[in-house]
């Protein structure tokens, strides 16, 4: 190669090596901060309904917390600019650990508008009832071996429709006492005792355990009417959902998105929120998974999704959920990066949330976010986030779909 040549690649090079240095030294970075968090809705809000005292009362102290600097950062937190599908308005879950049941109960009330143009605000204590009921019972046909908690997974409400039906909110709302807000803590305390009581004492006596928890439940939030008039017309739960409701819970499907097991087989959600070891969740690959939530919502499909929000990136102030580059690159998020940390447990199911509406801002996906949790009632838009595409995408474990949504992908698996 002659000497000219050899001159021409070398300034070449160094050009190269100048624009990369220029690229990284102007990049931004995102970078972390404490941040003191004012006192916010649940402690403001619903312990005041509950205790009867002001959070200075009830000696809250704001917390610190290590969160992304959102300072300087633009976010598309006007509701108005996104492509929406009908949802009731948002209503908070109280002191009680029930997002799955407002998630999955939102979901299945825009879907019941959605095929049947029916407007209805449907009962999450109805739901969380037999959920107790049904885990119960598990409880003692495993000796003990169902993992007791306040947490399930969005697609319970599906066995909970198979079983019992469901209820318009105004017959059966679960609040005694003037209250306005879910208390459960004292409820699921004594309900976890008697479990342990029966595990220790192998008190395995299935019909003397549901009706000790039935009264329990009946103590703190009452008991579902057998028979009900709504609209001038009597109803049983299951003539409601049949008769009026007209919704099918075979169209759902769940999907997840995981290295664990192969693609395109359905296999269980390791999860011990899916305490009855559900194995109907279709895992596909996160193109695939991505797909479905985009699919679904810009065609009109509604979808209620699980996963973690215990992140740096999200803030109930700013309202939004986003990956911080100094935890991963947006570039680099894939199906190992998601898995890593699906293994590591810095991804767990903390949080069931419903996604009601979808915007392309600057180039990326950002998808409204209906949440019934305290914190997503202490910034401007009252019950409202806004998740990035990146945080759906690194952080959500499962997604809950009609069988219309998901067709295109379902075609590809089930032959």
């Amino acid at each position: 190669m002659n000497v000219f040549k050899i001159h021409i690649r070398k300034k070449f090079q160094i050009i190269i090596i100048g624009i990369l240095i220029f690229n990284i030294s102007n990049a931004q970075i995102d970078k972390g901060k404490f941040v003191i968090y004012p006192i916010g809705f649940y402690n403001s809000v619903i312990m005041k309904d509950i205790t009867g005292k002001s959070a200075e009362e009830q000696g809250i102290k704001q917390t610190e917390k290590f969160r992304m600097d959102f300072d300087g950062k633009k976010y598309p937190t006007d509701i108005s600019k996104y492509q929406t599908v009908f949802h009731n308005k948002p209503v908070s879950q109280g002191n009680s650990g029930t997002c799955w049941d407002y998630a999955a109960t939102s979901f299945i009330e825009s879907e019941i508008y959605r095929q049947n143009k029916i407007e209805v605000k449907l009962s999450e204590m109805f739901v969380a009832y037999f959920e107790y009921i049904d885990r119960a019972n598990e409880f003692v046909k495993t000796k003990g071996n169902t993992n007791i908690g306040e947490g399930s997974e969005s697609n319970a409400i599906l066995r909970i429709m198979q079983n019992y039906g469901l209820m318009p909110k105004e017959t059966f709302s679960g609040l005694k006492n003037g209250r306005n807000y879910n208390d459960h803590s004292k409820m699921f305390d004594e309900i976890n005792s008697f479990l342990q009581y029966t595990k220790t004492t192998e008190l395995w006596d299935s019909a003397v355990t549901i009706t000790t928890i039935k009264s329990i439940l009946e103590k703190y939030i009452g008991t579902p009417p057998e028979k009900f008039i709504y609209q001038g017309k009597e109803y049983t739960p299951k003539s409601f959902l049949t008769d009026y409701l007209k919704v099918n819970y075979q169209d759902y499907f769940s999907f997840m998105s995981t290295k664990e097991f192969p693609y395109n087989e359905k296999h269980e959600l390791k999860e011990p929120d899916n305490w009855w070891h559900n194995s109907n969740y279709y895992n596909v690959n996160l193109n695939d998974f991505m797909f479905l939530v985009k699919n679904a919502i810009t065609k009109g499909f509604s979808i209620s999704i699980c996963g973690d929000v215990s992140e740096p990136g999200y803030d109930q102030i700013i309202e939004v959920a986003v990956i911080p580059n100094f935890d991963i690159p947006s570039e680099y998020i894939n199906e190992d990066a998601r898995f890593m940390r699906l293994e590591n447990n810095t991804t767990t199911d903390d949080h069931c949330i419903h996604i009601v509406g979808y915007q392309n801002f600057n180039g990326k996906n950002w998808y409204l976010i209906k949440d019934s949790g305290s914190g997503a009632f202490d910034g401007t838009n009252k019950g409202y986030r806004f998740y990035s595409e990146d945080f759906i995408k690194l952080k959500t474990i499962n997604l809950l779909i009609h069988v219309d949504a998901a067709r295109d992908i379902l075609d590809k698996i089930i032959k």
